[in-house]
């Protein structure tokens, strides 16, 4: 958990969550990089919690054992990881909301594209990056990701492009202000969220 800020500092939190069922290395290794890490410098982040998953422990230990607390690798950032929370990621992903009393600004989520977690993130209005999983065979994260995307709901990304997807998230952040979103390509009837998950997935019927 973000640790308190100095007297006159704000906290700034991203949170990742990669799953519970599926190993997704792939955007845990992308989130420890260098690149990833110095854009959330350059974006005022203090703060990143990880929820790394099924068998992601030694990907997290090796990042541990070459950026240990206080190293320049880890260009000032507070960073945290857990493997699980039996009891459900919504404390973790509050930790992202404005709080002006307890010091927080606004902060972002980036997520794999499974639909729980998505629905968990949306609902906390704040901005989310939706990362499609491309290790899993005959699944909709992809087509759900980009749908969400064009509806004006989420940043879609690739786990390579993870670092340049914190930009379109902050752009994000502004036009939630005028939410609900607007379908800008087609100016068709404007699609709920449940409308675009119930086409993608069939669950909300």
């Amino acid at each position: 958990m973000p640790s308190p800020p100095p007297p006159g500092a704000a906290v700034k939190v991203c949170f990742i969550t990669v799953g519970a069922t599926a190993s997704f290395h792939l955007l845990l290794q992308s989130v420890l990089e260098d690149e990833f890490l110095l854009a959330l410098e350059r974006l005022d982040f203090t703060h990143l919690l990880v929820q790394y998953g099924k068998d992601g422990q030694s990907l997290w230990e090796a990042f541990q054992s070459r950026c240990p607390p206080g190293s320049a690798g880890r260009h000032g950032l507070e960073i945290d990881g857990f493997d699980f929370n039996q009891a459900g990621l919504d404390a973790e992903m509050r930790l992202t909301r404005a709080s002006p009393s307890e010091g927080q600004t606004g902060g972002l989520i980036i997520s794999h594209a499974g639909s729980g977690s998505i629905l968990g993130a949306l609902r906390l209005g704040v901005p989310l990056v939706v990362v499609p999983n491309p290790t899993l065979k005959d699944n909709h994260q992809e087509e759900l990701a980009q749908e969400l995307q064009t509806q004006g709901y989420v940043v879609a990304s690739d786990y390579r492009g993870i670092a340049s997807a914190l930009d379109r998230a902050e752009a994000l952040r502004t036009q939630m202000l005028t939410w609900p979103p607007v379908r800008g390509v087609s100016q068709r009837r404007q699609r709920t969220l449940g409308d675009v998950m119930s086409d993608e997935l069939g669950f909300l019927d």
